[in-house]
């Protein structure tokens, strides 16, 4: 395996943005895959989202592990893969994205992405605030979303190698946090219904697979590559995938398990309270622990959306590859519009939230379906990089007309399977509730797409590509 040239360092800032990371500066290995995946999940999001098992979909806990244990199995197969693409090109993920849907057209789902890093940002930061609101009770909710937005800040402002070496050491103390909370609360005692609370419905259980585990997962694919994609081109994509996808599978199950145990053993709605009470004794180090684990994802979504940010200015100002100073410009406005959303939505944060990451599923389930198979079925990582920065598109044209298409007929096909507290389907209506979208989405836009994409690309020019294949 090649190193390529050592890291400079976590506290030297990082001068690129969106262009192509040259040979010289690709470094790092597969295993620091694990450790980003894995810390950056120990956080009160995942915890309150496996909280919406029992809580919001009334499964009983068995049903409750086994629907984020799916979920998460099955989802991560799709960001793993994603991850896998960031050694092979070397550019951000959405910039990939020009190789499918154009130049100009990638600017849809590009902006989508950037709603879905500002939604998480600011729910984040308002899981963050009551957690540092416990810790410490002489600082408001409102003043501890305050610092976790500028911790998250800092850290993005130094980049790509700050990112890694912050979720590096959280690894151990993140995950021992997580298992010593649930030693406490099982030793404390469960309530004499805690296995026997909640009912069986495959509404419950599908919409728990769904929100728990696969548009979990999913939400990572606009981004997760960013995070490989300084490694050297000649990283195995199987070891590549499989540090990306037990380290999110593991980081994501262990906190959603102890929300289920959470909503479970305590009837108080609010979850960061609940577990400070239930933990009693070390619940300050638990607060700090979801403090410090908010401040970290916080900063990989705001880094990503920083990417995504500029990608989209870059389609209308093709010569713009702007370096560290624009990155920190963009990364302060991105923090100051998730503040104002974060302020404003506190007090109707659970359903907001459940709905916010149900409409992050619908729309998500198209673009990766086409990602991944025009990456690894249709060109095999074969792409002509250059042309992802060609004001023209290069040979991927300004817009892709038919990809939009497609993806526009992914999206659409979903919506009569739907089932949201805003709109519910009519299948969804005769399955009692059960949310399949994700599932119909993705059988209607991969065969689609494959059969439409493999004619379409036999006729572009051959790109020129590093040596070296797709191929696990």
């Amino acid at each position: 395996m090649s190193e390529g040239r050592k890291s400079a360092g976590a506290a030297t800032l990082e001068q690129y943005t969106i262009a192509e990371i040259p040979a010289s500066e690709r470094h790092g290995r597969p295993r620091d895959l694990f450790t980003i995946w894995f810390s950056s999940n120990i956080m009160p999001l995942t915890f309150v989202t496996g909280a919406l098992a029992p809580v919001v979909f009334k499964l009983p806990f068995g049903y409750s592990v086994l629907a984020i244990l799916l979920g998460n199995l099955v989802g991560a197969l799709f960001m793993a893969l994603h991850s896998a693409q960031g050694p092979r090109l070397g550019v951000p993920q959405m910039i990939q994205s020009r190789g499918q849907f154009g130049m100009a057209g990638a600017v849809l789902v590009i902006a989508i992405a950037v709603f879905m890093y500002v939604g998480f940002f600011a729910s984040n930061l308002i899981l963050g605030g009551q957690s540092i609101n416990v810790l410490v009770h002489g600082v408001s909710t409102d003043w501890g979303i305050v610092i976790c937005a500028v911790g998250s800040l800092l850290i993005t402002v130094f980049g790509y190698d700050m990112i890694h070496a912050v979720n590096r050491w959280a690894t151990l103390l993140f995950g021992g946090a997580m298992l010593l909370a649930v030693i406490i609360i099982v030793a404390r005692g469960l309530p004499a219904d805690f296995f026997t609370a909640g009912a069986f419905t495959w509404s419950g259980f599908l919409g728990t697979v769904a929100t728990t585990g696969i548009l979990w997962q999913i939400a990572y694919a606009p981004y997760v590559s960013d995070y490989s994609r300084y490694m050297p081109a000649d990283e195995s994509v199987r070891s590549t995938f499989w540090f990306s996808y037990w380290g999110v599978v593991l980081g994501t199950v262990i906190p959603m398990i102890v929300g289920v145990v959470v909503g479970l053993a305590s009837a108080n709605p609010d979850q960061i309270s609940a577990i400070a009470h239930l933990t009693v004794g070390v619940g300050w180090l638990i607060m700090l622990v979801f403090a410090l684990g908010i401040i970290d994802t916080n900063s990989i979504n705001l880094y990503g959306g920083m990417l995504c940010s500029i990608t989209v200015g870059q389609t209308f100002r093709y010569r713009w590859l702007p370096r560290a100073r624009t990155r920190v410009v963009v990364s302060v406005a991105i923090v100051a519009v998730s503040l104002i959303g974060a302020l404003a939505y506190q007090s109707t944060f659970l359903t907001s939230y459940v709905n916010f990451i149900l409409f992050l599923l619908y729309v998500l389930i198209p673009w990766t379906a086409i990602n991944l198979v025009d990456f690894y079925l249709i060109r095999h990582g074969n792409y002509d990089v250059a042309s992802f920065f060609d004001p023209s598109g290069g040979i991927y044209g300004r817009v892709n007309w038919s990809t939009l298409i497609i993806y526009l007929v992914g999206v659409a096909v979903q919506i009569p399977f739907v089932n949201t507290t805003l709109y519910e389907g009519p299948v969804a209506k005769s399955l009692n509730g059960a949310d399949i979208s994700w599932i119909v989405g993705l059988a209607v836009t991969i065969p689609l797409y494959y059969f439409v994409a493999r004619a379409r690309v036999s006729r572009e020019v051959p790109a020129t590509v590093a040596a070296g294949g797709a191929s696990a």
